[in-house]
């Protein structure tokens, strides 16, 4: 085993769009979403252990550190190489708002996938990696993978997007906490939108199908994007929220904005990427 310590991204990821096009049998919506990273991110440390032991440095608060993405995220991988004697103490710095939409623990369990790879000298592929992802959620693989991208299936299925604009964002973090699973089971969600193709989301065809149900359920978020939209055009909820965000040409534009909307809310810029931060820092190409 390698005795250096990695310090690595989970950069933040924005839905672009977000349509609700069927319904598996087993209750999962199949959708058509578009992946783009942003370079706000957590950092996450991992440094080797000689005793075979996971164990989470900082667990959050009202989580068993057993349930911790991360630690899922090790004990998944060392179980699919079947070594038990491989251990590493992870340490997670978070910054990115929980329970917003920005994939924040599904981006820290595929940097630990990531970085565990490189650290216990694994040699795993991406493809084998993004599938032992999809077990710990439905975003993981695209943070794998590394690349802005086309999904489809519950998300899983993804095609890159290479030349997506680049734009600079202001994403706003209302004081609310979406539930998922509560917006997913809504009698009002249309489940049965019809299916685009990529041309027609660069055509302008962007809507989020879960916007008006999160905004009825949650009309905090409707004054946010009533906030960023006096800023941006066509401000947009990613996933089922609860942040939303507004694109700007400038990075000056977008800070400009965020000093005006900060005094109520919370916000910040981020830099679009259509390849992700971790993947730069491990050199994967």
């Amino acid at each position: 085993m390698s005795v250096k310590k990695l310090r690595l991204p989970a950069p933040a990821k924005l839905n672009l769009m977000l349509r609700i096009v069927g319904r598996r049998p087993d209750g999962y919506h199949l959708l058509q979403t578009v992946f783009q990273f942003i370079d706000r991110c957590d950092w996450i440390e991992l440094s080797p252990r000689q005793d075979g032991l996971i164990r989470l440095s900082n667990p959050l608060q009202g989580v068993p550190e057993e349930s911790d993405l991360t630690v899922r995220a090790a004990l998944l991988l060392r179980h699919a190489v079947g070594d038990d004697s491989l251990g590493v103490q992870i340490t997670v710095e978070k910054n990115l708002p929980m329970g917003g939409g920005l994939g924040g623990g599904s981006s820290d369990a595929a940097t630990t996938l990531l970085g565990l790879n490189a650290l216990w000298d694994l040699g795993l592929s991406i493809d084998a990696l993004a599938g032992l992802g999809l077990k710990l959620g439905a975003d993981v693989p695209v943070f794998v993978r590394g690349f802005a991208a086309w999904g489809e299936g519950v998300g899983e299925d993804l095609t890159p997007l290479p030349e997506l604009p680049e734009p600079w964002y202001l994403v706003l973090a209302p004081p609310c906490h979406v539930a998922t699973g509560a917006v997913f089971s809504s009698p009002e969600l249309t489940r049965d939108n019809k299916q685009i193709k990529i041309s027609d989301f660069v055509a302008g065809q962007q809507e989020n199908h879960c916007l008006p149900v999160v905004v009825k359920m949650y009309p905090k978020i409707g004054e946010a994007i009533n906030a960023v939209g006096e800023y941006a055009q066509s401000p947009k909820l990613t996933g089922t929220g609860a942040c939303v965000f507004g694109a700007f040409d400038s990075k000056a534009d977008a800070e400009n904005a965020a000093r005006s909307l900060s005094v109520e809310w919370l916000v910040f810029v981020a830099k679009g990427m259509n390849r992700s931060s971790v993947h730069s820092a491990l050199g994967i190409a």
